[in-house]
């Protein structure tokens, strides 16, 4: 279960404050897919960087399955982040000068899975996004929609219980993004895993099981209430809420992986690989 409880934070811009995280609760269930709406600079992305432990709140708390995130200190928040949280990017993020199997490969060597364990793994997932016979290709002649599908491989390979999607299929065509996301959807209702997506397309949002809209510093509930499904599950579980705004997007993949003997994934990289160590600019 996810608990956001009162998160407040601000920025001073030209000299004065803004305010753009405004006394944020919310209760997330396990398992559940919720969707975040809002104008750009609204601070969707702030609250996942929030969320994830890259930046901290002013005031409030994050509590993910009885762990209180926004307590941890460095180091410790980033081993954290890197064992529970997954991330997929608008813009990919992948490393260019990997393979796909090694940008996948990635993600378990920074959590210490390493050797014929690690391929094996990064080999599965990546045949379940439908890329099996493309695990030595390199990333960079892969069109959009392959290149995030690799991405969607890589945030969900190490299992996380959370997985925070800043605009998925932003940079993707109409066509791509509807086959892309529904991927993404089944991928994480298989493993159970809790889904944050933050996203301008309506359309997309109303799949989720709960949509909120950022709103001067307010998370809102904006949830469309269906029509009862007899003779099945009952699959909206999200809590309630109220608050949040103004951001930057999620990272969660840090740069360099520790220990071990032999070529990883990592040290196939470039020195510093784009965008795998910090968040992305801001909205």
């Amino acid at each position: 279960m996810l608990i956001l409880r009162n998160l407040s934070r601000a920025f001073r811009e030209g000299g004065r404050e803004h305010r753009v995280l405004d006394d944020v609760s919310a209760t997330i269930e396990d398992g559940a897919a919720v969707a975040i709406i809002g104008r750009s600079g609204s601070g969707k992305s702030t609250l996942l960087n929030v969320v994830s432990g890259i930046d901290r709140a002013d005031s409030g708390t994050v509590e993910l399955n009885g762990r209180e995130v926004s307590r941890l200190a460095e180091p410790e928040r980033t081993r954290f982040r890197r064992k529970h949280i997954g991330f997929i990017y608008q813009f990919f993020n992948l490393v260019p000068t990997l393979t796909a199997e090694e940008n996948v490969r990635l993600a378990l060597e920074l959590n210490g899975v390493r050797g014929a364990e690690a391929k094996r793994r990064s080999a599965r997932m990546l045949a379940e996004v439908g890329l099996g016979d493309r695990l030595g290709s390199a990333v960079d002649a892969f069109s959009g929609g392959e290149q995030q599908r690799v991405a969607i491989a890589r945030a969900l390979v190490h299992e996380p219980e959370l997985l925070l999607a800043d605009e998925p299929t932003g940079n993707l065509d109409e066509e791509t993004a509807r086959e892309v996301f529904p991927l993404v959807m089944s991928l994480v209702r298989k493993r159970g895993a809790t889904l944050l997506l933050v996203t301008h397309d309506r359309a997309l949002a109303a799949t989720a099981d709960r949509v909120f809209e950022m709103r001067d510093g307010k998370l809102l509930d904006a949830t469309v209430a269906r029509p009862a499904v007899t003779g099945g599950t009952d699959a909206t579980a999200a809590g309630t809420g109220r608050s949040s705004s103004a951001g930057t997007a999620a990272a969660g993949l840090e740069s360099s992986a520790s220990g071990g003997t032999g070529e990883t994934a990592a040290s196939r990289g470039t020195s510093t690989p784009p965008n795998v160590s910090g968040a992305p600019p801001k909205e």
